[in-house]
């Protein structure tokens, strides 16, 4: 069999439950199916642009499939940023003895995963991302688990806003994709779902509200960070951006919260969710998937099909190009907002 004899992993970008399944998944494979040795790359593209890896042996994995986070650490290092950053990356993986590399991430990291792969370094990607925005897949693990956070929380939130009769605007995250916001507000029953792809009017979200309000009950709305008023911009925590060009997002649900307060009358308060979304334990939907993406990668490895991403099409996993998986974002269809109107009220 011609294949790689020793495996680098790193993760990429913003961490979220699942990541230690794939990590998890790839190394067991890789051991005891195929034979490899498996490195662990620290901090995501830091780690071969810097050299720092640690061991990945069945010890080091026997029990971290229901860990949140990422064992191996992550960043947003963009290698493309650092000076001669892919000569580093090509020098530590010679250093090494890496013979191919499995990317873990969304589009930032498996974007460099694509570049890479254009000069000549093998890689294989894993789609990662909690906003599901990632081309090629019809989702990314992490996703559920946001979901699921986010729309346990609106329950929870539901029944302090009944009890003060306040409005409560619940912001979740998604920069440019509002699939964690229609979700979580589609299960939570939420009265109003605001996402990215589409600038929102303030006063006809006022008059869900007040509508909701004679009815004698508070309305839950739930509006993804990247969220923008028709007659505003996006709301930023700061203006620094990091290594891939993002500004840091949020703070829509407060500035929202408090023009539904001044507009309608009705006491209004926001809560933001923020990194809980992406902390703790993975639901068993996630593990499952991650596994199975782990399971795939080191099989593409093995195939040597490099420059491909293993992703979810139906209930099959199937292999991709990284080229396509990192084209484009998945932003939701409006037309799927426009079904969700008919359950606000």
């Amino acid at each position: 069999m011609s294949a790689a004899e020793r495996i680098g992993v790193l993760t990429g970008g913003g961490d979220c439950p699942g990541l230690n399944a794939v990590i998890r998944a790839v190394t067991r494979k890789g051991i005891e199916v195929h034979g490899k040795e498996i490195v662990g790359f620290r901090s995501g593209w830091r780690g071969p642009l810097e050299g720092l890896t640690m061991p990945l042996g069945l010890e080091e994995v026997e029990r971290i499939l229901d860990r949140g986070g990422t064992i191996l650490g992550s960043s947003r290092t963009n290698p493309y940023k650092e000076a001669d950053g892919v000569a580093r990356i090509k020098r530590t993986m010679e250093e090494q003895r890496i013979d191919a590399l499995v990317a873990i991430g969304g589009e930032d990291t498996l974007g460099v995963a694509n570049g890479l792969h254009e000069e000549g370094v093998p890689v294989v990607g894993v789609p990662k991302t909690i906003d599901n925005d990632l081309d090629a897949t019809d989702y990314t693990f992490g996703f559920d688990t946001a979901v699921h956070i986010a729309t346990e929380a609106i329950d929870r939130l539901r029944t302090t806003a009944e009890s003060h009769h306040r409005a409560l605007v619940v912001e979740v995250m998604g920069r440019h994709a509002g699939w964690i916001a229609l979700h979580s507000g589609l299960a939570g029953g939420a009265n109003v779902i605001l996402g990215p792809e589409q600038r929102f009017s303030v006063d006809w979200v006022c008059d869900w509200v007040t509508r909701r309000f004679e009815r004698q009950y508070a309305p839950i709305i739930v509006v993804a960070e990247g969220a923008i008023p028709e007659d505003g911009a996006e709301v930023l925590q700061g203006g620094e951006r990091d290594a891939f060009g993002h500004v840091r997002l949020g703070g829509v649900g407060t500035w929202l919260a408090e023009e539904i307060s001044q507009r309608t009358g009705n006491e209004s308060r926001a809560v933001v969710l923020g990194h809980t979304q992406r902390g703790g334990t993975p639901t068993a939907y996630d593990r499952v998937l991650a596994t199975r993406f782990g399971l795939h990668a080191m099989d593409a490895l093995t195939d040597r099909d490099f420059g491909s991403m293993v992703a979810l099409r139906g209930t099959e996993i199937v292999r991709v190009p990284l080229a396509e998986a990192t084209a484009q974002l998945k932003t939701v269809p409006l037309h799927r907002y426009t079904e969700a109107q008919a359950l606000f009220g």
